[in-house]
């Protein structure tokens, strides 16, 4: 079968691609193969703005064409370097002889062109090709996403802040609080968790064959290639070189990058589970679509169908990245292949987010608050107004005010707002602490 959207393996590809196509540029094949294009042409000119000996005579006009060669770069220029990779069997190498091949073509570069991936190993590229990508992805698709859903959190936090509803604790009433208040809890653990992320460095390995630069030292012992490094790395692709490695990237703050989008998924999968039960206690209606079916049987149902697929998604994604952070940065001596192959899913969990991301939005943005149901639910719980009766009686110096209170409210029977005021005018308290204690109300008793 040729491959489309119905023939997919992955649903990232398949049922899901419009929700992921954002990231085909950044990890498909395609994109990395273009990354590692871009690394070895910035590598190139950065030799030449040294300069080395052989390279200080090339014009540095130049420089914007051999830019054009990453910056244009076309599927058929990916199929170009996938062709070559059947002969040599190696994708990196099959990069550095598509670029050769392309410096011939432009002309003028023959005796320059040995310059081309020039004292590297080929984790030089990888290790900063995906760094990259990944830096580049959650600037341009990750974080707006994210972003997006906080404002729209942030949009009902002000729009319900003044909402009273019951809290369940153990699933039980507890002291009332604001639907605003609660939704502004979301707000700020995202907020908190995201800012991390974005300070978390994004870092890369370069320093030849086993990170000590052998190469490039035994040819141009005169130059101070770990500076060279950290220039290149720093300047030219905005990530921070890792100071001391093995062939391999160490992977450690790749690994704090996917614990903490982790984190982040974990967060966004409380708040999914918190809204499903919402709508189950009828506390929001649902916007209802022309001719969407909640259910084959049952022709009433309107399910709560986002946060399912939203939690769903972040659980796959979730355990992906923990298999990443864990797996990475454990490499045998100076290193094996595993990191080669697992490296090429790092925008699989980013996919699932995404797809993740969007169904809680969209989830979001059909809630229809169901105010009545709050204020019922408030009504009929008058018990959760004992704990501020028995505080208020405390203050008062009132003998065993904690255990007088649970002898009223902890039986079966039900506690109305009239058991409350009667309870009230029992009390031997001044008529101006009565009064106070009237003006409690389950509605009322939401605190700051």
């Amino acid at each position: 079968m040729d491959l489309s959207l119905l023939t997919a393996i992955s649903p990232i590809d398949g049922r899901y691609r419009s929700k992921t196509e954002p990231l085909a540029e950044y990890f498909s094949e395609y994109a990395l193969i273009r990354y590692r294009v871009r690394v070895e042409i910035e590598y190139f000119i950065t030799l030449c703005e040294l300069p080395l000996p052989q390279l200080q005579d090339i014009n540095h006009s130049l420089f914007d064409q051999l830019r054009d060669i990453y910056r244009q770069f076309t599927p058929a220029d990916a199929q170009r370097v996938k062709d070559i990779e059947k002969v040599t069997n190696h994708d990196v190498k099959a990069v550095e002889y598509f670029i050769k091949e392309r410096l011939d073509a432009m002309g003028g570069f023959e005796k320059y062109k040995e310059f081309i991936h020039f004292g590297l190993t080929s984790q030089d590229i990888n290790n900063t090709s995906v760094p990259l990508s990944i830096k580049e992805a959650l600037e341009n698709v990750y974080y707006p996403l994210v972003e997006e859903l906080i404002e729209q959190l942030h949009d009902y936090a002000e729009q319900w802040k003044n909402i009273p509803m019951l809290a369940k604790t153990h699933g039980q009433p507890a002291s009332p609080t604001r639907l605003g208040k609660e939704v502004m809890v979301y707000v700020y653990r995202l907020e908190e968790q995201l800012r991390g992320l974005k300070e978390t460095p994004v870092t890369a390995k370069f320093g030849g064959a086993t990170g000590n630069y052998n190469a490039h030292h035994v040819a141009y012992p005169q130059y101070d290639w770990r500076e060279f490094g950290n220039s290149f790395v720093s300047e030219k692709l905005g990530l921070e070189r890792e100071q001391y490695t093995t062939q391999i990237s160490n992977y450690d703050w790749l690994g704090a990058i996917f614990d903490a989008m982790r984190r982040i998924n974990t967060i966004v999968i409380d708040l999914d589970r918190d809204f499903w039960m919402y709508i189950s206690m009828d506390y929001f209606k649902q916007k209802i679509k022309k001719g969407e079916v909640g259910s084959s049987a049952m022709p009433h149902k309107v399910n709560p169908i986002d946060y399912e697929n939203s939690e769903g998604n972040l659980g796959i994604a979730n355990a992906i990245l923990q298999f990443l952070a864990a797996k990475l940065p454990v490499s045998r001596l100076q290193r094996d292949l595993t990191d080669s192959t697992v490296l090429r899913n790092v925008g699989v969990p980013m996919g699932h987010a995404l797809i993740a991301f969007q169904s809680t939005l969209k989830g979001l943005r059909k809630l229809i608050l169901n105010e009545e149901k709050l204020q019922e639910d408030l009504d009929n719980t008058w018990a959760v107004v004992a704990e501020a009766i028995q505080t208020i009686l405390r203050r008062e110096a009132y003998p065993n005010p904690y255990e007088t209170l649970k002898a009223l409210t902890r039986t079966n029977e039900k506690l109305t707002g009239e058991k409350i005021r009667n309870f009230i005018e029992t009390l031997e308290v001044s008529e101006e602490v009565k009064e106070e204690l009237r003006a409690i109300t389950p509605a009322t008793y939401t605190g700051i």
